[in-house]
């Protein structure tokens, strides 16, 4: 991995985290979860954030992480949350891999438990309705878009040949 970073976008339970942590494995790169970082930053869970200090207080935590990752940070994977890229330029950051999925795929991923973790996705519905809204942003923020279809050792390997 030369200085750029590998960021990784795409809707909640896109498997950002599992691929961010599969190119570590592969190549000891540092690997950096932006959710798990700010939800460990407030000593808060991102669905308290959100119920607590609202969702504007969390995306601005998002903006901040962002800002900070472009000036400082290098040699990273950034598994970022859903909703990243819809509120910050997230090319900034690095090199952007959209991990592309169906909306049903995604849902039939996510057991309750994972579902209750994501406090856009309790609603099916709504949580649709905010895929279709994110999809074209998504696109446009990604310099390649992966099929997350794949096993992970492959979109591991598809990344890392991109990078």
């Amino acid at each position: 991995m030369n200085s750029t970073n590998c960021v990784l976008i795409g809707f909640m339970g896109s498997g950002k985290s599992t691929i961010a942590r599969a190119i570590h494995k592969e190549n000891g790169a540092l690997a950096i979860d932006s959710d798990l970082l700010i939800a460990y930053q407030e000593n808060l869970s991102i669905t308290e954030i959100f119920a607590t200090k609202g969702e504007a207080y969390f995306r601005e935590l998002e903006s901040k992480f962002c800002d900070f990752t472009a000036k400082h940070i290098t040699h990273t994977i950034i598994a970022t949350g859903g909703g990243m890229p819809i509120f910050c330029n997230v090319k900034k950051m690095g090199k952007v891999f959209l991990l592309h999925l169906d909306f049903e795929t995604i849902f039939t991923r996510l057991n309750n438990e994972e579902i209750a973790k994501r406090p856009l996705f309790h609603k099916k519905d709504s949580a649709f309705k905010l895929y279709k809204e994110r999809l074209k942003i998504y696109q446009n923020s990604a310099h390649y878009t992966i099929d997350a279809n794949k096993s992970i050792p492959n979109i591991t390997q598809e990344i890392l040949s991109l990078l």
